[in-house]
């Protein structure tokens, strides 16, 4: 912490449903800021990997022990002074407040896109261990970030560019480390 409260550094938790451009986004932010970067899916324990590669939804107990991992890689940033961007989905606000308790640097970017645009893009996407199937049960647990939550909403129908752009803008106007 800074000695007027704010964070000496700053996590840019890149998050949104399947197919809404995160790992894209966190990619370009990467490039533009040279900071440290996970891609959160890496981090789910195998269970739940073959879950859902079985189209079986995640559910609370599923998700706690991937976002606790989550959160330990903030908090090795933050306490190395380092940023960093990590992406994960942090559907439901007790995900994201979770993610943030004790770690001050946490900022979320919510890549927000059109069901429509979701289902083409996740349909289209190959390689990936999460089948179209499990879109609607994400968007149905989707909570958006409130107005006391760190973080900015955009839409992802943007090139990566322009979203990055705006979120980067956001970011600025905050006051937080953002470069």
């Amino acid at each position: 912490m800074q000695p007027d409260g704010s964070a000496a550094t700053s996590t840019i938790v890149v998050m949104g449903v399947s197919g809404s451009g995160k790992s894209t986004v966190a990619a370009e932010l990467v490039q533009r800021l040279g900071w440290d970067f996970a891609e959160g899916d890496d981090l789910h324990p195998r269970a739940n990997v073959e879950k859902m590669a079985a189209g079986q939804p995640l559910d609370d107990d599923d998700r706690r022990p991937w976002l606790r991992e989550i959160a330990a890689w903030i908090g090795a940033r933050e306490a190395a002074g380092r940023c960093g961007v990590i992406t994960c989905s942090a559907l439901k606000r007790s995900y994201r407040d979770l993610l943030r308790d004790g770690r001050p640097s946490v900022w979320f970017a919510h890549v927000a896109v059109d069901a429509e645009i979701l289902r083409e893009r996740v349909e289209r996407r190959t390689g990936h261990y999460m089948p179209s199937s499990l879109l609607e049960s994400q968007l149905a647990t989707l909570e958006p970030l409130a107005p006391d939550e760190p973080g900015a909403t955009v839409s992802g129908a943007g090139s990566p560019g322009e979203v990055a752009e705006v979120l980067l803008a956001a970011l600025a106007r905050t006051g937080r480390p953002a470069g």
